[in-house]
């Protein structure tokens, strides 16, 4: 039994997936709806760069959302392989979007459109500089949890991603980043500031959950064809009129992907295909539970090779 898995932020890079968009007219065809969608040339941006600008999150955010699409497109209409009979489709952050779109819930137009408000909205929640995030390694969430919240008089800060077993993502202002990475650096608990440009998946997201619920609240949301596991909750979802509350809520919300990909474990998954550039879910995926099956598809070797 398999599940089909989307990626977030952070598996970008300039000149992703450029041998699937050369050779197959579903990625041009795809690229130019984006760019006519957008009224700028996202398109551009991913095939060429620069780095710095496809690293903005208001161009990351639909240019993974686009770059995912198309391959689970080419897989369906070239090699006629329906991954619509996954028994769950999940995403990891704005993945969660392109899970939604797959599934046949969200539109293409729809979900370009709102991932670019999204990331724009996400990116200026907090002045730029003032906001971050840092991935701690090795530790357990329990542990973590009863740090943040023993020194909430010190520092302030949020579980954002609880990823995979030890490695958790906190967001927090950069003062109390900083005065996090101290103490666990105290304690010989590794940690890694990440470079990003605003504290995702927490309260400081604030402004970003406001906007991001009356846009929302103007998309039809169509039945699922294939069940989703939830950021929010780690549950399955099938009914499409709770999606609009969940992924309002999503935005300051941890995102559970451990738990996540324990549940699907659980309820019979031995094999999760990852769609969209990069390997990074592959790898946390692994992290959770060495004994499944896990494929990054992100060319045209890769997609020969998928069983199901």
């Amino acid at each position: 039994m398999f599940s089909v898995i989307f990626p977030g932020q952070g598996s970008q890079s300039v000149g992703m997936a450029n041998e699937l968009y050369n050779k197959f007219e579903t990625f041009k065809i795809n690229f130019k709806k984006a760019d006519d969608l957008l009224n700028y040339q996202l398109s551009k941006i991913i095939l060429e760069g620069p780095a710095d600008k496809l690293n903005l999150t208001e161009n990351t955010q639909p240019a993974i959302f686009l770059i995912s699409y198309s391959i689970f497109q080419v897989i369906k209409n070239e090699f006629e392989i329906n991954l619509n009979d996954a028994k769950y489709f999940a995403g990891h952050s704005l993945g969660e979007y392109t899970a939604l779109t797959c599934s046949g819930v969200l539109s293409f137009e729809n979900t370009i459109k709102i991932l670019k408000l999204r990331g724009k909205a996400m990116q200026e929640a907090v002045p730029k500089g003032e906001g971050g995030m840092i991935a701690v390694l090795g530790s357990e969430l329990e542990i973590l949890e009863d740090i943040i919240n023993k020194k909430k008089n010190e520092f302030r800060c949020f579980i954002a991603n609880d990823n995979s077993n030890g490695q958790i993502v906190l967001s927090g202002t950069m003062s109390n980043i900083e005065k996090l990475s101290i103490y666990l650096n105290s304690i010989n608990i590794k940690n890694i500031k990440l470079s990003v440009s605003a504290p995702f998946h927490c309260e400081l997201m604030k402004t970003a959950t406001e906007l991001m619920r009356n846009e929302l609240a103007k998309i039809v949301f169509k039945d699922f064809q294939t069940a989703l596991i939830s950021n929010v909750t780690a549950q399955e979802i099938d009914d499409s009129s709770l999606i609009c509350d969940l992924l309002v809520r999503q935005i300051e919300s941890r995102v559970r992907w451990r738990e996540s990909i324990n549940f699907m474990i659980e309820n019979g998954v031995n094999n999760f295909i990852e769609i969209g550039p990069g390997k990074v879910l592959s790898g946390l995926v692994k992290r959770i539970n060495k004994k499944v099956k896990v494929d990054a598809i992100n060319n045209e070797e890769d997609i020969n090779k998928i069983e199901i």
